[in-house]
């Protein structure tokens, strides 16, 4: 079935409508297709298996690819169910992937998305990692099909010019308006952001810290707008992004949140990096620590390090004659690591990008190291150097499965191997997955 194509733009096929027999789920939050004539139809709101009509968002004629909305479902998956938000589906909010499907089914698609990318640009099974192919639900998130969890301690509302707050439509500008967020988490959704008008603002975001009571609002204004009084229903601090230097300057309260995680409470200053889910910082710290078995007296490195969570876990562990080196290249998260492990008289956080700073340590060899790096991932300039220092152990917790491939083929070039790999669903409902790979030098396998 095919409609006409929209005319608004040359040779877009935007609004053309193809029913398609849907194939495999794609890293990003879609599944793939294939029109009659061959081209590539990335789909959104559909399942493997089903057979649906696919209406063209984005593409022109002999692109690489188009991408599309399932806008009817001709024959459904099992797995399958009616989306919980009524936010989410096509054309609608863009912060959730797979509200329609089952939390299993979820958590089976990231699988195949993370051993796709394995074997796509690593050339690695799920074998040669050491997983056996799930991905873990977090603590109290394993919930029956309809239920949501409330995880996302992290909200940034877009504001519409009305005034109303709410979030972008997927792959764009747009705003859609919302009542309440099914995701977000009880301390971001009791202060009310929803019923507030925030006219002259161009986004707020919300923080509700899991390790106390802090709450927090980002507010960024409009070009040349003034801040409203901020009254929500429950105590705030108020920080602004200056549309001068982009900084986060505070206007009341204090100027960070307080998280807690293995035991340790850290500052989190200006909006700084810190897990959205409630449960992740303690996920992420017990998967590290059991790949890496820290010993006293190693001397480890934490790299991308932000507050230093993991700094400050590996230092409990490597003790008094252990050292630890963090590099973090946030001016703020630096200030905050430095502040959150200032009881450790031999831990050292620096500042910059890890690959211009690591040279200059003049360090030759290490025991152990964590990297979490960003979503681009480390980078192979970085990852030679890593696989140059002997460490017994690396523990590498990344955020995109495709970045976690590319690195892992160079440290397999590099002579190291994965040992371990595990994979934890932090971002329920979302395409986005964490995973854990512990490597060890390749010839102590031998």
């Amino acid at each position: 079935m095919q409609a006409e194509p929209k005319k608004s733009q040359a040779g877009s096929l935007a609004g053309r409508e193809y029913e398609v027999e849907i194939g495999p789920v794609a890293h990003g939050g879609h599944c793939i297709a294939r029109t009659e004539s061959g081209q590539v139809l990335f789909v959104r709101h559909a399942l493997p298996g089903e057979r649906v009509v696919a209406r063209v968002t984005e593409g022109e004629e002999g692109a690489r690819f188009l991408r599309a909305d399932a806008v009817e479902v001709l024959s459904a998956s099992k797995d399958r169910i009616e989306a919980p938000c009524p936010y989410a589906g096509p054309g609608r909010c863009g912060g959730c992937d797979w509200q329609h499907a089952k939390p299993g089914a979820q958590r089976r698609l990231k699988g195949e998305v993370i051993a796709e990318q394995l074997q796509r640009l690593a050339g690695l099974t799920p074998e040669e990692v050491g997983w056996d192919g799930t991905v873990m639900p977090a603590e109290g998130d394993k919930l029956p099909a309809g239920q949501v969890p409330q995880w996302r301690t992290r909200v940034q509302y877009a504001v519409d010019a009305d005034g109303r707050a709410g979030l972008r439509r997927h792959r764009s500008h747009e705003v859609e308006p919302i009542d309440h967020c099914m995701i977000a988490a009880e301390g971001v959704s009791e202060l009310g952001i929803e019923k507030r008008d925030w006219t002259g603002m161009a986004s707020v975001e919300a923080i509700a810290a899991t390790g106390s009571q802090d709450r927090q609002v980002i507010l960024t204004p409009r070009p040349g707008a003034r801040l409203p009084i901020v009254e929500l229903d429950k105590p705030v601090s108020v920080m602004r992004v200056e549309e001068k230097d982009g900084g986060v300057h505070r206007v009341h309260g204090r100027p960070f949140v307080r998280e807690r995680a293995d035991g340790r409470t850290y500052r989190v200053g200006s909006g700084g990096f810190w897990q959205v889910h409630p449960k992740a910082a303690d996920t992420l710290v017990t998967a590290v620590m059991q790949g890496l078995l820290p010993r006293k007296g190693d001397m480890a490195l934490d790299l991308y390090c932000g507050v230093g969570l993991f700094a400050g876990a590996l230092a409990d562990r490597v003790g008094d004659q252990g050292a630890v080196l963090g590099i973090e290249s946030g001016k703020r998260a630096v200030e905050d690591a430095r502040h959150n492990l200032a009881d450790f008289d031999r831990v050292r956080i620096e500042q910059g990008k890890v690959d211009s700073v690591l040279p200059r340590t003049g360090i030759t060899e290490v025991d152990l190291i964590v990297l979490d790096p960003p979503r681009t991932g480390a980078g192979r300039k970085t990852v030679e150097h890593l696989s140059s220092l002997g460490a017994r152990r690396i523990a590498y917790v990344a955020c995109d499965p495709a970045a976690l491939a590319r690195d892992l083929g160079y440290f397999r070039d590099g002579g190291y191997r994965v040992r371990t790999l595990r994979a934890f669903d932090l971002f329920p409902m979302t395409s986005h997955v964490e995973c854990v790979a512990i490597l060890e030098p390749a010839a102590k396998s031998l």
